[in-house]
C-alpha cells in the first residue's frame, strides 16, 4: 500500500532552463543535478514541504534515442510520471501482478532513490505511475 506522494516527475529539454521558472520564479531550490546513467537521464529534485515532503523531478533525456527521448519528442514538456512511495517494492511487484495490473517491469529498476516499478498509463487511468522504495 502506498505512504505518501514521493514526487512528481516532469520531462523538460534542458534543467537549466526549466530551473528559471522553478528555482528562480518560485523560489524551490533544487538539490544536486544528478545523471543517472542507467536511465538516460540528468534529474534534478526539488523538495517541497520540508522534511519528508514530496518533491518536484525534473528530468532530462541524456541520450537522444532512449525511451524518454521519445517520449518528449511525441508528448513535449510535462508530467511524465507520479511516484509513490511502499516499504517493499518486491511485494507490491508481487501484487500488482496478483491483481492484474500492467506492470512495465518484471523485476524492480534501480531508480535515483531506491528500487522502483512503473504501471502503465492504460491501466491507471492515462497517468504512468512509479512505485519506489527508498533507499
Amino acid at each position: 500500500m502506498p505512504k505518501r506522494i514521493d514526487h512528481i516527475a516532469i520531462i523538460v529539454r534542458d534543467i537549466e532552463q526549466a530551473l528559471v521558472f522553478y528555482r528562480d520564479t518560485l523560489g524551490i531550490a533544487p538539490g544536486e543535478i544528478q545523471e543517472v546513467p542507467t536511465e538516460h537521464v540528468r534529474i534534478a529534485f526539488l523538495p517541497m514541504g520540508g522534511p519528508g515532503g514530496s518533491e518536484i523531478e525534473l528530468i532530462e533525456p541524456t541520450a537522444p534515442d532512449s525511451s524518454l527521448a521519445k517520449f518528449l519528442e511525441k508528448r513535449g514538456e510535462g508530467l511524465h510520471h507520479i511516484c509513490l512511495e511502499v516499504e517493499n517494492i518486491d511485494a507490491e511487484l508481487a501484487d500488482m501482478r496478483e491483481k492484474g495490473a500492467q506492470v512495465l517491469d518484471k523485476q524492480p529498476r534501480i531508480a535515483a532513490e531506491g528500487r522502483a516499478i512503473f504501471l502503465h498509463p492504460k491501466g491507471t487511468n492515462g497517468v504512468l505511475l512509479e512505485l519506489l522504495e527508498k533507499s
